[in-house]
């Protein structure tokens, strides 16, 4: 995603407070919107116009890709609203009038809201998430251990740019594994293997530790959402194709657009992280 033009960004203001329209938000509802999109900071709605006090909070995170992407995602949401996905589905469809011109698109992948870029034809194509590297940074504590996240990063991003699409998408669930299994010891400390269900009676040794194990006992914790979880175990069934025997097997084809639905849960899973521990 890049910096969206201010006329841009006033079109889409407009649209989130919705003056008169059936969606219209109040200026606590717009507190909490941005509260539920971890927007940063802790703004609160000081009585002016509601577009204007919106304009004003988006034009100045305007270079914060990723707050941006959060809060439109949050807007498209199905959670936002009473009627569910039916209004998610039309706040979408305006969204993405506004987003057009940019080469932008809102679009449902896995039950989650995501921004992809407008290809030919108007399909809609997933990449790496925004500001990924400084996103990860705030995620993890350790200073060498996001070094090792971030050359993993760098090596997939190598991979992906050269059509080596399958040591990509590994790349990809390598480097969630890594993100997911630091958070987790940086929150529980030396219990944090106490986390998992014990096996065959006996406590799991860190060396059992999966990504199918990761991805639930996160979704336990309520670190991410249902659809998150079940979004990410698409990529762990695609990074369990490190094995060439399988991939013989089904002979999946993998190509660029594969490795985009790979970035799509990731930007899920940050978003939900960033909510819950920023």
């Amino acid at each position: 995603m890049h910096s969206l033009d201010p006329k841009t960004l006033r079109r889409l203001a407009e649209v989130i407070v919705d003056i008169g329209g059936p969606y219209e938000r109040k200026g606590w509802e717009l507190e909490e919107l941005l509260q539920a999109a971890a927007w940063p900071g802790e703004p609160e709605y000081d009585g002016e116009p509601r577009v204007v006090w919106l304009l004003e909070e988006m034009t100045d995170r305007c270079d914060d890709h990723a707050a941006i992407e959060r809060l439109l995602c949050r807007v498209c949401d199905p959670l936002e609203y009473e009627e569910g996905a039916g209004a998610a589905d039309a706040v979408r469809e305006t969204v993405n009038e506004k987003l057009r011109p940019e080469g932008l698109a809102i679009s449902q992948a896995g039950g989650r809201p995501v921004v992809g870029r407008l290809g030919a034809g108007g399909a809609v194509h997933m990449s790496e998430p925004p500001d990924l590297e400084k996103r990860l940074r705030a995620l993890v504590q350790d200073e060498k251990t996001a070094e090792v996240l971030l050359n993993r990063l760098e090596e997939t991003r190598i991979c992906e740019s050269n059509g080596a699409y399958t040591l990509a998408i590994i790349g990809i669930g390598s480097l969630m594994e890594g993100l997911l299994l630091t958070i987790l010891k940086e929150r529980e400390g030396q219990a944090w293997t106490k986390s998992f269900p014990p096996r065959k009676g006996k406590p799991v040794k860190p060396e059992e530790v999966s990504l199918h194990n990761l991805i639930e006992v996160m979704h336990d914790k309520q670190l991410i959402e249902f659809d998150a979880k079940n979004f990410m175990h698409r990529v762990r069934d695609f990074r369990n194709y490190v094995h060439p025997q399988r991939e013989l097997a089904d002979q999946p084809g993998f190509d660029s657009d594969s490795v985009g639905l790979c970035w799509a849960p990731v930007q899920a899973v940050l978003n939900d992280l960033e909510k819950r521990l920023g």
